[in-house]
């Protein structure tokens, strides 16, 4: 099944930027897709950003360039570069295994907070 402790999280100003990131264990990283996914106030949970086993990656929509998904396989950790944050931003993330869908238990989060 695998667990996730997600980290990085954090109070930012709008503009601002964060980097998260997250520890797997008990999986083989190295033949799972990886992904973030956050969940705001009153929403339901969403796919942030996933990438492949060979690297292919795939944003949401709302992401516009503005975040950068990266793996270590060799730490089996993943990264979420995030630049230029909005107020729509704020959430909880999440990481988890699964390319169409997660696949794992879901770790406690870290939250993002973006506000002025």
């Amino acid at each position: 099944q695998g667990q996730f402790v997600e980290s990085g999280g954090g109070l930012v100003q709008p503009g601002g930027s964060l980097k998260l990131s997250c520890q797997a264990s008990g999986i083989n990283m190295m033949i799972e897709a990886m992904g973030w996914y956050r969940q705001a106030p009153g929403k339901e949970r969403e796919p942030v950003a996933i990438i492949s086993a060979l690297n292919t990656i795939k944003y949401g929509d709302f992401v516009k360039d503005r975040f950068t998904i990266s793996r270590n396989d060799d730490k089996k950790m993943i990264g979420l570069q995030m630049n230029n944050l909005t107020t729509e931003d704020t959430a909880v993330y999440y990481c988890n295994r699964g390319w169409r869908e997660p696949a794992g238990p879901w770790g406690q989060g870290t939250l993002v907070a973006v506000s002025s």
